[in-house]
């Protein structure tokens, strides 16, 4: 009995263990939920950020580390390198001594109204200036009517401060023009009133323009109001003894234009989390907008509804007179003449062809890209880091950027039902008996933001119009293209499908060249000849992911040639239509170090080392003549194609792997040397 009682109690022993087990148990998990908890809410933001590195359609970037990122990799040279002819390029846009400040008494105000894009938005700011120095006025901090026009943004940035530093724009051009933010009352009452008078500035306006037409009247009336819808308000290029307009206008564009601090650290986050994986990256904007596929007749490159979605902006292009031309084009012979975009898909296997490996970072810009992400899929299959903006950031982080926005019901996306709808729908959901087969219920109203917006195509020949909701993404949309614009003028190689807007004045992409131009010259931007990269497409349509050695040549020795000729066609061609798309050689200078070599003919480097500017462009100051790097480049250039394997072996993922028999023309050996030598030239001309 002693012994079953010692039993009893050791029983009891244990259990009574057991349980304060179980119960130290019970209050370690609450208290690791409630941490968790309370983790959770503080870092919401950084696990949302996670979260949200998928990409588009679900695509993870991996950011591995390449060995390209070091740059004594046999490739490196060719891919990553800086073009050695422009590297001798320094900014200047600085104010010559005889540039006088700003009179203290001006003549009037003047007062600006600009519509349209991001790119639009940025010429027409740098333009109004240059006006405003002109005409000796002051200027009023420009309105932007994409953001007040629109519903719902936050009252904290609107018009200009939406997207620049308005403080910073004021005192950055303090020598140049006087510029106030608002006009004096009885002006302001005036103005209300529409008591002044009013220009509705053409693109490219002349100085006569203003100096004849605007300036009489506002010297009458002490202020005038300015719309400009079409971008650049005045010509972009002036004559010679303007040439300090044209510094003043990249004083604007690269150094007083800031953007808000918000929109600022979002692009510098972006920036440094691509920046972390250690390797270098593309920025690529596809140029594929819904109004320069309709103006240029690119919509038989579409075999969908998107082929509709164009044909009828395009009449109504021609119904307003934005476009002269007929409704109807030959899609395939524009393609053919460079006048549309290189799909997504073409400019992964130009990348791939040229030796980018499958894990180069490739950062997609621009705020539409029209087709939807089918047409990134082949360049996803190609690359397996293709990443954007939103792949890249958090919902929480673009809060901060739009500021507090009010909550909207959008009264467009739930049409309210007719009475004859109700009516039907009552009677048929009250009717007797059914009979057999049944009757097909009413129909629901159609909801075009949940069934696709371009459901309307299908019904009706008349656009819809824009709803709230709509309104507030297009003031976003600056916002976004600012970002996208930031990321891509620092990319180490930048890259455009097209560079063409829907009025046929130069895009985002355009500015961005122009950009990098101006602040890193040297930095490798492909401009690419559209109308010889389709002939080489031509030639290997039926076998694209299969081209022999011979092709590959071929079209690297094409993109070499972009890096310079690219710039060339550019100068022509945009400059005409925008100066901020190349600034050069107004806002640039050459060190002595590059002068000399010119015309020193033992020299290496070639006769037209920089060739973009024939003679016209000012040497640099003494205290910018810092050597250049091209010595230590050419010894570099000189392996920088021996290694060729990336490009043997470039589509066999996706090919048979039957094509060793067409690499056997040239050898490895002589296209390097052949190479090799067009890149220390520049490329043929």
């Amino acid at each position: 009995m002693k012994w079953v009682s010692v039993k009893n109690e050791g029983k009891m022993l244990f259990k009574s263990k057991l349980k304060l087990v179980a119960l130290a148990g019970l209050v370690l998990s609450v208290l690791s939920l409630l941490t968790h908890f309370l983790l959770a809410k503080h870092t919401y933001g950084i696990v949302y950020e996670y979260h949200s590195s998928v990409t588009i359609m679900s695509w993870m970037p991996k950011f591995k580390k390449s060995d390209l990122s070091i740059s004594n990799h046999p490739s490196y040279s060719r891919l990553w390198a800086p073009v050695r002819h422009f590297e001798s390029l320094h900014p200047l846009a600085n104010r010559s001594g005889d540039y006088a400040a700003p009179e203290m008494q001006p003549t009037g105000f003047i007062f600006v109204k600009i519509r349209g894009g991001f790119h639009e938005i940025r010429n027409a700011i740098s333009d109004v200036v240059v006006v405003a120095r002109l005409l000796n006025v002051t200027l009023v901090i420009p309105e932007i009517q994409s953001t007040t026009s629109s519903k719902g943004i936050s009252t904290q940035f609107k018009s200009f401060p939406y997207l620049y530093n308005e403080d910073q724009f004021i005192a950055a051009l303090a020598k140049d023009v006087k510029i106030v933010k608002t006009l004096p009352k009885d002006l302001k009452g005036a103005r209300r009133k529409k008591e002044i008078p009013s220009f509705k500035v053409p693109h490219g306006a002349s100085p006569y323009f203003y100096l004849h037409h605007v300036l009489p009247m506002l010297t009458k009336h002490s202020v005038v109001e300015l719309l400009v819808h079409s971008g650049g308000c005045l010509q972009s290029i002036l004559p010679p003894p303007l040439v300090e307009y044209q510094k003043l206008r990249c004083r604007v564009a690269f150094h007083a234009l800031r953007f808000r601090e918000e929109v600022q650290n979002l692009a510098i986050k972006i920036l440094n989390r691509i920046r972390a994986s250690g390797q270098p990256f593309i920025a690529y904007d596809p140029g594929m907008t819904r109004d320069a596929l309709a103006y240029y007749g690119c919509a038989e490159l579409f075999q969908d509804v998107h082929t509709e979605l164009i044909m009828h902006r395009r009449a109504w292009m021609i119904k307003r007179g934005i476009l002269k031309g007929n409704l109807s084009s030959d899609s395939a012979e524009q393609y053919r003449n460079g006048l549309c975009p290189l799909m997504p898909e073409e400019i992964g296997i130009l990348l791939r062809a040229y030796g980018y490996s499958s894990d180069t970072i490739i950062y997609i810009s621009g705020g539409e890209v029209f087709g939807g992400v089918k047409k990134l899929i082949p360049l996803h299959a190609m690359f397996e880091n293709v990443v954007d903006r939103t792949s890249l950031s958090s919902p929480l982080e673009w809060d901060k950027v739009y500021g507090q926005e009010a909550n909207l019901v959008d009264q467009y996306s739930i049409p309210p039902p007719s009475d004859n709808v109700v009516m039907r729908s009552h009677a048929w959901k009250n009717s007797g008996p059914r009979p057999r087969p049944l009757p097909p219920p009413p129909a629901r109203p159609k909801m075009y933001n949940v069934e696709g917006w371009w459901g309307w195509v299908a019904e009706s020949d008349d656009e819809p119009e824009s709803t709230i909701m709509e309104l507030r993404t297009n003031a976003h949309r600056l916002l976004w293209e600012a970002i996208d614009y930031m990321v891509c003028t620092e990319a180490d190689v930048f890259i455009t499908g097209f560079d063409r807007d829907g009025k046929g004045n130069p895009n985002l992409a355009s500015l961005v060249v122009g950009h990098r131009l101006y602040q890193f010259p040297a930095s490798r931007t492909y401009g690419l000849d559209r109308k010889e990269i389709a002939k080489l497409f031509e030639e290997i349509r039926d076998t694209l992911y299969q081209p022999n050695h011979t092709w590959i040549a071929s079209l690297r020795k094409q993109l070499r040639r972009s890096l310079i000729d690219g710039l060339l066609e550019e100068s022509k061609i945009s400059k005409s239509r925008s100066f901020l798309a190349f600034p050069v050689p107004e806002c640039s200078c050459i060190v002595n170090d590059s002068m000399k070599r010119l015309v020193n003919n033992s020299s290496p480097m070639p006769k037209y080392d920089i060739p973009v500017f024939s003679g016209q462009i000012d040497q640099c100051p003494s205290w910018m003549n810092v050597p250049t790097s091209s010595q230590s480049t050419e010894e570099t250039e000189e392996e920088n194609d021996k290694d060729d394997s990336a490009s043997s072996g470039l589509f066999l993922w996706l090919g048979n792997g039957d094509q060793e028999g067409d690499s056997g023309d040239i050898s490895n050996k002589e296209e390097a040397l052949v190479e090799d030598q067009e890149e220390l030239e520049g490329g043929e001309r």
